[in-house]
């Protein structure tokens, strides 16, 4: 197997340094497969469509990621992963969504089996403390369940994830994060105490250093709001938190997934994604251009 070497770089972070991801694919135990977005295309002439995962698929974005995979199953074959039997129940999931623990490995298996790509969107999700009255004035304080810290659900939980997805040999991983990133004093770190932007660059690292084909998508603010309806832009390393463009559609993002799965070119990038206000610049259409223009690594 080819060799290549990784050169360390300073970073803000706790432990080890970030680097620049080695692209060098490794060794699987799993089938080889013809590229997810080849695979795709055949779909579009009368193949079989790739089987698309999304982890998190309770969520907020989850659920609309889900929703456009079932509503393309000529395009995709799509499944969910959520962590509840009630989660399940809400997004009206039958035998294609699955329970389980994405801290727990083995519980994770059978959903990520067979599949050609994967969609992460799982996050840990502080909690207010009791007691807030916001008529006193100050600001609610928040707290992370136990074991289910950024720790554990954006590091361990993500990075088991990914090591499921690389013991088959999948096509492509898209992992969804969050602006802000290059700050250790950004306020989301302060949340709880819980570093969950460390530790979500941790696992975006580990990601890029996998081998697998990936795509790290940094979304700004997150709104529900009509997606395809806004001009969409891409940038790096927090760059776009100095404008007064930070937000973006959650129906966007959920686009952006499924458009990135399609396209070589969004194939081995990361990067920061908002939108313009709508009514401002052209609604984006051509995603192929949109990933063009990106160009950075990590």
């Amino acid at each position: 197997m080819a060799t290549a070497a990784c050169v360390r770089v300073p970073s803000p972070f706790m432990g080890a340094p970030l680097r620049p991801p080695c692209h060098v694919i490794s060794a699987r135990r799993g089938p080889r497969r013809a590229g997810l977005a080849v695979s795709a295309a055949a779909a579009a002439g009368g193949g079989s469509p790739p089987t698309v995962l999304v982890t998190g698929a309770g969520g907020r974005t989850g659920q609309v990621v889900y929703k456009k995979l079932k509503e393309r199953a000529g395009q995709f074959v799509g499944r969910g992963l959520v962590r509840t039997q009630e989660s399940k129940g809400k997004i009206g999931g039958g035998g294609d969504v699955f329970i389980g623990d994405i801290r727990d490995p083995e519980s994770i298996a059978s959903a990520i089996e067979g599949v050609d790509a994967l969609i992460i969107l799982t996050s840990a999700v502080p909690k207010m403390k009791p007691g807030f009255d916001p008529s006193k004035g100050g600001r609610p304080e928040f707290y992370f369940e136990e074991w289910s810290s950024p720790e554990q659900v954006d590091w361990i939980g993500q990075k088991n994830q990914i090591d499921a997805a690389k013991s088959i040999g999948v096509n492509h991983i898209v992992l969804v994060g969050s602006m802000g990133g290059t700050d250790i004093n950004h306020p989301l770190n302060k949340l709880g105490n819980g570093n969950i932007l460390v530790w979500k660059r941790k696992a975006e690292q580990y990601l890029a250093d996998s081998g697998l084909p990936y795509t790290i998508i940094r979304a700004g603010g997150l709104q529900d709001k009509d997606g395809g309806l806004r001009e969409l832009i891409v940038g790096k390393d927090d760059e776009i938190l100095k404008t007064e463009t930070r937000t973006i559609a959650r129906a966007d993002v959920a686009e952006v997934c499924l458009q990135a799965l399609l396209f070589e070119e969004a194939k081995f990038k990361a990067f920061d994604l908002v939108s313009k206000p709508e009514g401002e610049g052209t609604p984006t259409t051509d995603f192929r251009a949109l990933f063009a223009q990106v160009n950075s690594l990590f």
